[in-house]
């Protein structure tokens, strides 16, 4: 019976919606304020940190959400979300303070399912990352007609088309059997990004994130990698060309935790376009170079999908409400799919961490690596898997591990040093001549070069 009566008690565990609400929008100190505000009234399970600056000089704020606040626990996750990354898509911004204020009010109360997950996860939230371009589509307001009024940052750039290009490399490391997992970036990458690309590209290099949503609007729909198609010739035509990655089912399973949460979603029709199961895969939608969803999965641990959350890019007030009611669940239940795949620690024979150690799962050409702890997260579908741990120096070790639907497996690795045996020395015999003393050949001794990765 109580099997029975836990769906419905899962959702009115979120149906008291925090009295202390607004449904407004707010601009830059507004936004500030009201983090600020979460921050004093959850102290003990919150924190306020700027990852940078915006090119006219507003922090890039992140709220964060942890019963450690500040500090990464071994085997506890990283997520995060990120909104406004266009200033005219501003519903994201909103949600996102929404569910901040939410997940406070929530925790004070007791609430279980919230409780669990604030104290299993580390949650980063990150409302704005282009308050400059926000300040200018908020000056003409959600009634005009200029609807790219504010879409990139004060030096007039989209920063979403603003990330190093990886996919080209990848694409190309594809054709001589390299890479596709933390592709490096080119040297003179700094000179080419925006300020807050680069705060962004800084912070996720920090933390170890393990999954991750980058909000937008302009349609109603969960977008998953690639974005950019491999097939570049026929792009002057918007040939679009499904680019599936790696962990493509895995990924789809994302979308559809969030399509399928989400109010209206995973009906498909929307804004005029019908996705199937409110999904798409990005590249298949349209090719987008330089995005922040591709470059996440090729350059750090993180999962990250682009949630399209209304039709409207700045939608009224009188319509923010609506929106929460169909995002909330859907935003609570993203962060839950952090929990699942395997995860352990990686360690030497005196149990210290190995940090940046390849996790490899056998047919799936996309690695993890652990933290500077030598905890890793790899999200995996259910299933049978062979994985192996190997870091230079030491013993590569594989194990086969079963994935559930619930709770991650935990899956630990512990790698012997690698013994370097010098090869010996050859004994040699010298020869008299002319009754001369005995001369012996000089052999060099061997040299061993460490293994390339």
């Amino acid at each position: 019976m109580a099997r029975l009566l836990w769906p419905l008690v899962r959702v009115l565990l979120l149906l008291e919606v925090a009295a202390t609400v607004n449904f407004l929008h707010h601009r830059y100190e507004e936004m500030v304020q009201a983090l600020f505000s979460v921050q004093n009234e959850c102290p003990y399970v919150t924190r306020i940190y700027s990852i940078g600056r915006s090119v006219e000089g507003r922090h890039l704020y992140v709220l964060e959400f942890s019963d450690y606040p500040g500090i990464h626990e071994p085997l506890e996750p990283e997520f995060k979300y990120v909104g406004n990354m266009h200033g005219n898509e501003v519903l994201g911004r909103e949600l996102l303070l929404q569910l901040s204020e939410f997940l406070c009010e929530e925790y004070r109360r007791g609430n279980e399912r919230v409780t669990r997950l604030i104290h299993d996860t580390r949650i980063h939230i990150m409302p704005s990352m282009n308050p400059d371009g926000y300040e200018v589509a908020a000056k003409q307001g959600p009634d005009s007609i200029g609807y790219l009024t504010g879409r990139n940052n004060a030096n007039g750039v989209d920063l979403n088309r603003n990330f190093p290009d990886l996919n080209t490399f990848m694409y190309y490391n594809g054709e001589i059997s390299g890479p596709n997992h933390h592709i490096p970036l080119p040297d003179n990458w700094k000179s080419q990004v925006e300020p807050e690309t680069l705060a962004v590209i800084q912070w996720i290099s920090n933390y170890n994130f393990v999954l991750s949503a980058n909000l937008h609007g302009g349609a109603v729909v969960a977008n998953y990698p690639y974005d950019k198609s491999q097939d570049q010739r026929f792009r002057s035509h918007r040939r679009t060309v499904n680019t599936p990655t790696p962990d493509d089912k895995l990924f789809q399973k994302l979308a559809k935790t969030y399509s399928y949460a989400h109010g209206w979603m995973h009906r498909g029709w929307n804004c005029g376009d019908y996705f199937a199961d409110g999904i798409t895969n990005g590249a298949s939608w349209y090719s987008l170079s330089k995005g922040m969803q591709d470059f996440n999965y090729l350059y750090t641990n993180c999962f990250e999908i682009t949630l399209e959350l209304s039709c409207n890019k700045f939608p009224p007030e009188e319509d923010l409400e609506r929106q929460w009611m169909a995002n909330r669940e859907a935003l609570v239940a993203f962060i839950e799919e952090i929990h699942q795949g395997i995860k352990g620690m990686v360690s030497d024979e005196n149990n210290n961490g190995i940090a940046g150690a390849v996790i490899s799962v056998q047919g799936i050409s996309h690695d993890v690596t652990s933290g500077d702890m030598g905890d890793y997260f790899r999200l995996l579908l259910p299933g049978t898997y062979t994985v192996t741990a190997s870091a230079e120096g030491y013993q590569p070790q594989t194990v086969t591990t079963t994935v559930g639907p619930a709770a991650p497996s935990l899956v630990h690795f512990q790698l012997k040093q690698d013994v370097v045996r010098k090869p010996p020395e050859r004994k040699t015999s010298g020869t008299r001549t002319n009754n001369k003393p005995l001369q012996k050949k000089v052999v060099p001794r061997a040299t061993h070069r460490g293994t390339q990765r």
